[in-house]
């Protein structure tokens, strides 16, 4: 039996992505998102969602801009920094060692370190109570060699992302289930 446990923010799995932005100093920042996912095929659109009182919120709605940067399990101490510090009183790229390298494509700094990023431009916006939803067109994605497979596709076994608990915990990614659009087809 079901128990009613009421209306929480409780999905499963939600990413642990950090956004990058540029202040209006010009400055890189980033911040650890998990409100967010795939919202549009084609376009190729992603979405994120972010507190106003964010940093990252301001420089967003100021650039039109913002990358998505996907942590390897290796970086789960500085995903979990980039969500604690403010780059309102840090730089969280020096403080935790990791290097902004500027977007050729939109005025949004990536993280060099991580395997896979998304840069993307800003479409629409709008609020959610608490939160507002943007949402960007992914205009391309950069993805280390090393986490692709023989097709050129990023491997999530190999790119090991870091997904995040509403518990406030961190996880890997489990063992691979089956094909999708195949394993069904099965019984």
């Amino acid at each position: 039996m079901k128990k009613s446990i009421g209306a929480k923010t409780l999905a499963y799995p939600t990413p642990a992505w950090l956004v990058g932005t540029y202040d209006m100093f010009g400055k890189a920042n980033a911040m650890t998102a998990a409100w967010g996912g795939i919202c549009c095929s084609e376009p190729p659109c992603i979405s994120v969602a972010l507190r106003k009182a964010t940093y990252t919120y301001a420089n967003i709605m100021e650039k039109e801009a913002f990358t998505v940067n996907i942590p390897s399990e290796e970086y789960v101490k500085e995903t979990d920094y980039f969500g604690i510090a403010s780059g309102k009183d840090v730089d969280k790229f020096e403080k935790m060692g990791l290097t902004a390298v500027k977007s050729d494509l939109v005025y949004a700094p990536y993280i060099e370190e991580f395997p896979i990023v998304l840069e993307c431009k800003l479409v629409q916006s709008f609020e959610l109570g608490l939160h507002t939803q943007f949402i960007g067109e992914i205009i391309d994605i950069k993805a280390e060699e090393s986490v692709l497979d023989e097709n050129g596709i990023p491997d999530i076994e190999k790119i090991k992302p870091i997904i995040y608990s509403p518990q406030r915990t961190y996880y890997s990614i489990g063992k691979k289930l089956g094909k999708a659009f195949s394993i069904g087809m099965e019984k």
